[in-house]
């Protein structure tokens, strides 16, 4: 899946979610976790908390459909391992149209939006706080199903018209692996 020249590209964002007590896994996998994303054109990656505490993994990855984000996210050797308890994979528009590496400096936060329905927040509001920003939508990308952001802001929920949804998340967010 790693870009090869003019075939075409659809983004995908993948959040994997930690096992309770994969902490020990996470640790001794993650020289094989960073070497198998090196393999793949990343728009964004990195850990995500909760209260300090490590939860997971968000990855933006750009693949050719469906079937090979899956591929990405089911064949990362953490989660060959069992080290992640669920995993999200949602076709993604970056309406930034920038990667994280675009928008040096330290980390801030993921916020999802979960939905359905009407979309919600198409056009991002205060996008200078934006590292990344878009829909999450169907397999086809007809229905919209929410929105994701990485955010470095005071108020990183206020990205979101949260009455417009029928869950925020919000979680700590740190840039990870390697260039």
């Amino acid at each position: 899946m790693a870009r090869t020249g003019a075939s075409p590209v659809t983004e995908f964002f993948c959040f994997h979610r930690d096992r309770p007590g994969s902490m020990p896994l996470r640790e001794k996998l993650l020289e094989a976790h960073w070497s198998y994303m090196d393999g793949f054109e990343l728009i964004a990656r990195g850990p995500v908390f909760s209260g300090g505490v490590l939860t997971g993994s968000v990855h933006v990855v750009e693949a050719p459909d469906a079937a090979a984000a899956r591929a990405f996210a089911f064949e990362e050797p953490v989660y060959q391992a069992g080290g992640y308890r669920d995993v999200l994979v949602r076709r993604w528009h970056n309406v930034l149209g920038r990667t994280m590496w675009d928008f040096p400096g330290g980390g801030g936060h993921l916020v999802l939006g979960l939905g359905s329905g009407e979309p919600a927040d198409l056009v991002p509001a205060r996008p200078e706080e934006l590292v990344a920003y878009g829909s999450l939508l169907s397999d086809d990308g007809a229905a919209w199903l929410g929105t994701a952001a990485l955010v470095r802001s005071a108020d990183p929920a206020a990205v979101l018209t949260a009455d417009r949804y029928d869950a925020v998340e919000v979680y700590e967010w740190e840039p990870g692996g390697r260039r």
